[in-house]
């Protein structure tokens, strides 16, 4: 095809949406408008899950979502217990439960006002445990920790094999992926979205925008304002150590996600972001920000003191996650809606995206009836406040490029 002449799927048939974005969410996105028999085009400017949905800590939680995210969130789980039935594969899912510790008597008070502000929107699914359960959950946590909010049906999967595993299916469902294809153009022409990707031309009725930190520039081509700043969340990730925790676990008053694999090896994330550089698919690490982490879980967990740090790393993500589906009638309110609630891939995409084209394409109304319903009821309408990326400093950096030395371990980071 030349780039002058619109492109078509294998068979000669248009397809009824390009996907603009091969992470979680576009796979979603294409796996739903698959199953519904429609014929989705999913366009990919480096690879499936290249970015921040195959890089993440693989978190799968309703603890502590923002209250606006509770329905969607609590759905989504739902779908994550039988994970299989969705994508022929478990994702490496596994129901381990999550922990949000408390250091003191007023961070569990915290945490025991957030549990009745959830309950009073009819979720149950968060519950505050007293020093001697958080034991019990958690043996190796410090001694001065008062107690913790427990969600034991949460829980973590792989992000990459989930990308693999929602990338096979939508090949196995006819849809169609293509790698190594940026858009550099978005138009509407005689009712119809044009993209042009690699070269080449394609159009259809609909265009999903889940491109991620770079969905803000394919929205800006439509004159969509969908603000968002790319961002770098950073992990860590030790040698193989001991069994000695199960439950991702979290903390009230400090950044941290921590969880322990089969192999020993201990995750450790939480919010601590480096540099993006989109326009180079780069990541710059922070030092500080790694030192921060390390000495969170020093605190917490005294045993990892001396653990050594084997790699740590960034994916490009952005803040807030965007993703939304341009259209040509008056719909912008639909468009936003659908962007605004689409965001945490790996935790809600398996459900997200069923909901926004179930709207769109009028499928299983009476699922989205009863899930709208509740939601709108329970939380107004599910508005949530924009939340940017943190505040660049000055701090050492070294590049995501390359693994992070193998000589850091704890001691040196936490000095």
């Amino acid at each position: 095809m030349t780039a002058s002449s619109p492109s078509r799927e294998s068979g000669g048939r248009r397809p009824d949406a390009i996907v603009i974005g091969a992470g979680l969410h576009g796979l979603s996105a294409a796996l739903y408008l698959a199953r519904a028999g429609l014929k989705p085009l999913v366009l990919e400017k480096d690879h499936a899950g290249r970015h921040a949905s195959g890089v993440n800590a693989g978190g799968v939680r309703r603890l502590g979502r923002n209250l606006a995210e509770v329905p969607l969130s609590d759905a989504a789980m739902k779908i994550w217990h039988d994970i299989r039935a969705l994508v022929d594969d478990d994702c490496g899912f596994v129901r381990c439960g999550q922990v949000k510790v408390a250091e003191t008597g007023a961070e569990l008070a915290t945490l025991e006002a957030r549990a009745a502000a959830v309950r009073a929107i009819g979720f149950q699914h968060e519950e505050i445990v007293g020093r001697a359960e958080l034991r019990s959950l958690v043996p190796a946590v410090s001694p001065h920790c008062v107690g913790a909010m427990v969600c034991r049906d949460d829980g973590a999967a792989s992000p990459f094999r989930s990308v693999i595993a929602f990338e096979r299916r939508v090949l196995a469902l006819g849809g169609e992926i293509r790698s190594g294809m940026p858009v550099t153009g978005l138009r509407r022409r005689a009712g119809l979205w044009q993209v042009t990707a690699g070269g080449q031309n394609f159009e259809a009725p609909v265009v999903v925008n889940a491109a991620g930190a770079w969905a803000s520039r394919l929205a800006a081509l439509v004159g969509d304002r969908a603000p968002a700043v790319a961002k770098a969340p950073m992990l860590m990730i030790t040698e193989r150590v001991a069994p000695f925790i199960e439950p991702v676990v979290g903390a009230t008053g400090r950044k941290l996600s921590f969880k322990q694999f089969d192999n020993g090896t201990v995750l450790i994330g939480g919010g601590y972001s480096g540099r993006a550089w989109p326009d180079d698919n780069r990541t710059d690490l922070r030092l500080a920000g790694l030192r921060a982490s390390a000495r969170t879980v020093a605190a917490l967990f005294p045993q990892l003191a001396r653990a050594r740090i084997v790699r740590s790393w960034a994916g490009i993500d952005s803040s807030p996650a965007t993703s939304s589906i341009a259209v040509s009638t008056a719909t912008v309110r639909l468009r936003r809606l659908v962007r605004q609630y689409i965001r945490h891939s790996l935790r809600r995409a398996p459900f997200s995206h069923g909901l926004g084209f179930s709207i769109w394409f009028r499928l299983r109304t009476n699922w989205i009836r009863t899930f709208w319903t509740r939601s709108s009821a329970s939380c107004g309408g599910m508005r949530e406040e924009l939340r940017m990326a943190p505040k660049l400093d000055r701090s050492r950096s070294i590049s995501s490029r390359s693994s992070s030395p193998g000589s850091l371990g704890f001691p040196a980071l936490i000095a």
